[in-house]
């Protein structure tokens, strides 16, 4: 599977109706609506060890048609802009072009090293035009002669007008390199599998399947025979893909979030729950692609805002624009939310029922930490999720996945694949990544190293930290996503005489219901 041009990102969403606001592209062979929206958002301090960033204006998205009248010919300016390493691209050209080659992206490496190079070339014609002028002024200040003292008023003026049109320049160009350089995937870890899907190397293998001795019925007919769903109503309502739970297929949804989250928050996560809509900008910052042709991402109409795919997203923007205290770090979130997905393209039998929904429970667990640590986290972060899994009794294994198969923010990415008997094959549970710097870097959080070496004394006596921020790096995994799980308990722990065991962790976010049994009075019910 290839990767993606994403400004941002990684996961998709569809578009409800957003005609008239406009992909973030360049250059662009459509005409689009001029349209300017200015994002304001709330800049008090939400925490304690945050330092909120003083440059942090509001965010504008405008469409400049700088072409002729009649001409299909636009430009969009981008709503944001990322801190992308140039320089290290620029030094690390082979690794570039030989991880954009691995995972299947159609970046133009080429493109963005010519336009990083042509910025150079005007930023020092720039300054130097600066230069002149203000040498211009200087001169001004002292007695001259009439007629020196006009040839230098025009000279002053002339130079001034070459600076505004050079600074336009400058500024057209920055914006279209940040366009082609976002869609530049993060680098990939050294250890990474190189090729598709099937190249993914397998790191566990927990449990083994269970064996039946009668014939197994698919949590499709499980629960209709025990009145857990109902997708016919569903559908009348909200469309394919929509599904309502019912009677213990409800409480199943709550255990597993609350066992979950008591779970987790043994291991220092703190629970959170998120909005579920978030600005359009937050999304692409955080590596996923809300506009393009093949989003998964549902965009509400005449806005900015878009329902969120993931928790991640809302977490990620908690600290967006911040310089975070080194002692804060890490700083671990269990965050439960609703997630929306349109699952473009997806399906066929392989995906009916519960296992691919437009609408869905998860629990996400997301890490902040110092850049030395992410490693040790995205181990820490595959180990509960094995440990979650093998306490239900659930047979799984985890894959190490393939550099074809990375979303552009992964760094690298674990999936965990449970064995589901009726549906007869794995499918995927769960998974974990490294996005190292990617998200911070669009996202603006940094956090500033503490070191006792890197203080001196002011005049008053209180030591000044000299030391720089740096960008924090971000991990994400899912703790359990709600759907996929009621499919894996209900195939696994299926009966022959058609009820359903729970898991014994479960039983006391359950009110103690330890087996579900047939409804007797359920029309599908059929005795023996």
């Amino acid at each position: 599977m290839g990767v993606q041009c994403y400004f941002g990102g990684g996961t998709t969403i569809q578009t409800l109706k957003l005609a008239s606001i406009p992909s973030i592209i360049y250059p662009s062979s459509e005409p689009y609506k001029t349209q300017t929206f200015t994002l304001t958002r709330n800049s008090t301090r939400r925490s304690p060890f945050i330092i909120r960033a003083l440059s942090s204006p509001a965010t504008t998205a405008v469409v400049d048609s700088t072409a002729t009248t009649g001409s299909t010919e636009s430009f969009v300016k981008p709503q944001w802009k990322a801190a992308i390493d140039f320089k290290s691209i620029l030094e690390n050209k082979s690794a570039v072009a030989e991880n954009l080659k691995n995972r299947n992206s159609s970046a133009n490496l080429e493109l963005v090293i010519e336009l990083y190079e042509k910025l150079l070339a005007l930023q020092k014609e720039v300054e130097d035009l600066r230069y002149e002028r203000n040498t211009v002024a200087n001169k001004m200040k002292g007695k001259l002669e009439p007629t020196e003292r006009q040839r230098l008023i025009e000279e002053g003026k002339n130079l001034k007008e070459q600076l505004v049109t050079l600074e336009e320049d400058l500024m057209k160009l920055t914006d279209a390199l940040q366009q082609e350089a976002q869609c530049i995937p993060n680098m990939t870890h050294p250890d990474v599998p190189i090729g598709g899907e099937d190249d993914s190397a397998i790191r566990k293998t927990v449990g083994e399947p269970r064996e039946f001795t009668f014939a197994i019925k698919d949590h499709v007919q499980l629960g209709k025979e025990l009145d857990l769903f109902d997708f016919d109503a569903a559908a009348e309502v909200s469309g394919s893909k929509f599904y309502y739970l019912k009677n213990e297929a409800v409480l199943l949804e709550m255990a597993l979030i609350n066992w979950t989250l008591s779970e987790v928050m043994k291991r220092g996560f703190t629970p959170l729950t998120t909005p579920e809509i978030a600005r359009s900008l937050v999304v692409e910052k955080c590596g996923f692609q809300p506009r393009g042709d093949n989003t998964q991402v549902y965009s509400i109409e005449g806005s900015d805002q878009c329902l969120i795919g993931t928790a991640e997203i809302p977490v990620g923007g908690i600290h967006m624009d911040s310089i975070l205290a080194d002692s804060s770090l890490p700083i671990k979130y269990a965050a439960f939310s609703h997630c929306f997905r349109t699952e473009a393209g997806a399906a066929g039998a392989a995906t009916r029922g519960l296992y691919r929904v437009h609408q869905f429970s998860k629990v996400e667990m997301f890490i902040l930490c110092r850049p030395e640590e992410s490693n040790a986290y995205h181990q820490e972060l595959i180990e509960i999720e094995e440990a979650l899994f093998t306490k239900l009794g659930l047979h799984f294994k985890t894959l190490d996945m393939a550099t074809g198969d990375l979303g552009a923010p992964a760094y690298r990415k674990y999936d965990v694949e449970a064995w589901m008997p009726g549906l007869g094959r794995y499918g995927e549970i769960s998974s974990a990544s490294n996005c190292t710097d990617y998200q911070s870097r669009r996202l603006g959080i940094r956090y500033r190293p503490e070191s006792s070496a890197n203080t001196t004394s002011t005049k008053k006596g209180k030591g000044r930290n000299l030391t720089p921020p740096e960008f924090v790096h971000t991990l994400n995994a899912t703790a359990c996503a709600v759907p996929r799980m009621i499919v894996c308990l209900l195939e696994n722990y299926q009966q022959e005489d058609g009820s359903v065991v729970i898991p014994e962790p479960l039983r006391p976010f359950m009110g103690g219901i330890e087996v579900i049994t047939p409804n007797q009075n359920s029309p599908y019910w059929k005795k023996g």
